[in-house]
């Protein structure tokens, strides 16, 4: 049994974990944080909508106006980029930023996903070259992941599971040493 110490610490994991989150997380980086996390939420929810219409899994339908022509989503992610921009520029409020850093996350996945498409300036979604856009979005996805991975924040949060571990250990340790003895 590891020594009662190390419970103790090992209980208090996810408050220190919180309290780390608190110290180390302004509101810029929960913004960042916030657009990253709308982006790859965005893009796998567009990529199973677009799955969904092109098998006819959906009761839903591609957005065609009355005169037949196709409106793709990368448009109505520029249009969320320019508002969320301007917000973005205009705005000194450090409790909107967050809602506005997943708009443009929300914008940038509506854009990147049809990546492919502005490159060949054709529909090449569903072709080889569509594949162009999805390698794009995880380069992105993975980018923004790493800049999180190296925040202050998570290096705070290894440090505490380190030295719940360490607790742990030695708990475990001196226990080894008292059978040892008697043995």
């Amino acid at each position: 049994m590891a020594d009662a110490g190390a419970a103790r610490v090992g209980k208090n994991l996810p408050k220190r974990i919180a309290r780390a989150y608190q110290e180390h997380v302004d509101y810029r980086r929960e913004a960042a944080l916030r657009m990253w996390l709308a982006f790859i939420v965005t893009f796998l929810l567009l990529r199973g909508l677009t799955l969904g219409i092109r098998y006819h899994l959906l009761p839903v339908g591609n957005v065609v106006t009355s005169s037949g022509l196709h409106i793709h989503h990368f448009v109505w992610g520029i249009l969320i980029l320019i508002v969320v921009g301007f917000l973005g520029i205009t705005l000194q409020s450090p409790k909107l930023l967050p809602w506005v850093a997943v708009g443009f996350g929300v914008g940038a996945a509506l854009v990147l996903d049809e990546f492919a498409l502005w490159l060949n300036l054709r529909d090449v979604y569903w072709e080889k070259q569509g594949g162009d856009s999805v390698h794009l979005v995880i380069l992105v996805a993975a980018l923004l992941g790493v800049y999180y991975a190296a925040d202050r924040f998570w290096k705070q949060v290894v440090m505490e599971v380190r030295a719940v571990l360490r607790l742990a250990m030695s708990g475990e340790q001196r226990l080894f040493r008292r059978r040892k003895k008697s043995a």
